[in-house]
């Protein structure tokens, strides 16, 4: 009896991605989306899953770097302590650092300020070849800076270019940009760790109890609790306008860390499965070339094994 055929992967991680994906094809309402499910799985099930996309990742990483010609942007954006650290620790652990590099966007410097707001993550964007990982990035500039309106000011923008249209103009102006990327062979996923005001909560003060992650607790990050639902009314209109089939938002439960992670890594496997990623070919020539040099390398070693036996002088006793 014939085996049953083994389901694509993309296929058999879709329960895990395509109900939290989101492209711009309905009406987005930030509050359908459940911050604790769990996609019909316990733990131990889950921890198995993120192991199988860390294997595959890894593989696949190869294959992207050897062919050089695709690169992927991974956007992760969340509230303070919705895991965002501890998901690229975990989902990219066994990815080759020399394909991989990751970007931490904290608050603007005076020299970042000097230029436009895309300016400092267009400079950190993945070579071919590459996966580039960005742990916040331009859409705080949608998020942050429209919570906090006194920050445009910081910006240096001309006063007449600051109008209520300011945001549905930077809006315009990611899409076109992840349009451009996308157009150019860099694959744009994007992630939104959806936490729970209470859970943001009992992290914070896991943190204030365990002294190993005290250096982790910041009083701005409780002072920004106070404006929780005008973050969460930024997120939705981010998400709203900027969710396109060529960059997609992926809005993830993350109440609990190890769900997260299987969503995560299953978007980020089925979205690099989709690229058929096949190490390059190599043409006739390189082969007769690589024929002569393996054979130039096996007589070399043949040479060594079979050293001349040495003449040995015979003498008669007494001679």
């Amino acid at each position: 009896m014939s085996k049953k055929p083994k389901r694509p992967v993309s296929e058999r991680l879709k329960p895990f991605v395509a109900p939290f994906r989101v492209d711009g094809g309905s009406e987005f309402h930030l509050k359908l989306y459940k911050t604790g499910e769990r996609g019909g799985l316990d733990k131990e099930e889950g921890e198995k899953i993120i192991e199988a996309n860390r294997r595959r990742l890894s593989e696949l990483q190869e294959k992207l770097y050897a062919q050089n010609r695709w690169s992927l942007l991974v956007i992760f954006q969340g509230m303070d302590a919705s895991g965002k650290d501890s998901a690229i620790k975990s989902i990219f652990d066994g990815v080759n650092p020399q394909g991989c590099d990751v970007t931490s966007f904290k608050q603007p410097t005076a020299h970042e300020l000097d230029h436009d707001f895309m300016w400092r993550a267009v400079i950190a964007l993945p070579e071919r070849g590459r996966i580039g990982i960005f742990n916040r990035s331009y859409y705080e500039e949608c998020l942050v800076t429209r919570v906090h309106h006194d920050l445009l000011q910081k910006e240096k923008i001309p006063s007449k270019l600051i109008s209520p249209n300011i945001w549905n103009e930077r809006f315009a102006d990611i899409s076109a940009f992840e349009r451009y990327l996308s157009r150019n062979g860099t694959v744009v996923l994007k992630f939104f760790l959806n936490v729970s005001k209470k859970e943001q909560r009992e992290r914070f003060l896991g943190r204030l109890e365990q002294p190993s992650k005290n250096w982790k607790f910041s009083m701005s990050d409780v002072t920004e609790r106070a404006f929780w639902p005008r973050y969460m009314a930024a997120y939705q209109d981010v998400i709203r306008h900027t969710s396109m089939p060529f960059a997609p938002w992926h809005v993830v439960p993350a109440d609990h860390k190890w769900f997260a992670r299987v969503a995560i890594g299953s978007a980020i496997v089925s979205a690099l499965e989709e690229l058929n990623l096949r190490f390059p070919r190599v043409d006739e020539a390189s082969k007769e070339e690589f024929a002569k040099v393996r054979k130039a390398l096996e007589n070399e070693g043949k040479a060594r094994v079979k050293k001349p036996a040495r003449a040995v002088k015979k003498t008669k006793r007494g001679a």
